[in-house]
């Protein structure tokens, strides 16, 4: 199963016959496996990703750092579900350290987003404070590199 997961995550649009071949299985196993891992949500999603950058548009990524107090009976976790329920906010994650949630969001401008943490965000009960951090450029996500410039440094074989 794990090999069949890592394959997917590398790359979700291998095909059932493709994975069985790379993992030495059948072709119907792989399909009935992939199922069940979709059916117990394993598997979540099939993602795409996107240099919106190069597509031409302007998206505004800001990190979000949110402290909390933690609630009796249910820690962070109502709070987490709170933010997690707005359709800007990308991911959220619980922390340690000097924050509690660290919250990514999504918007068209620095305006949309900023106005989003301050009339939206900032005022949940029991959110303590905000710290906003925009992403000014990506280099790296989810493992892959957006630009890379390094030149083929390999020796010229000639005969």
């Amino acid at each position: 199963m794990k090999e069949i997961l890592e394959l997917l995550q590398n790359d979700s649009r291998l095909t059932a016959e493709q994975i069985a071949t790379m993992v030495n299985m059948e072709a119907a196993e792989v399909r009935a496996r992939i199922k069940k891992l979709e059916e117990n949500k394993t598997i979540i999603k099939y993602h795409t990703l996107i240099n919106w950058e190069k597509a031409g548009e302007e998206i505004v990524t800001a990190l979000i750092e949110v402290k909390v107090t933690p609630q009796r009976e249910v820690g962070f976790d109502a709070v987490a579900e709170r933010i997690y329920r707005f359709p800007e906010v990308r991911s959220v994650y619980l922390m340690s350290g000097a924050y509690d949630l660290a919250v990514i969001i999504e918007g068209r401008t620095m305006k949309e987003v900023a106005l989003f943490v301050a009339m939206r965000l900032a005022t949940i009960e029991y959110v303590l404070s905000t710290a906003t951090h925009f992403i000014l450029k990506k280099y790296k996500e989810e493992g892959v590199i957006l630009e890379d410039k390094e030149e083929d440094r390999r020796l010229v074989v000639s005969p």
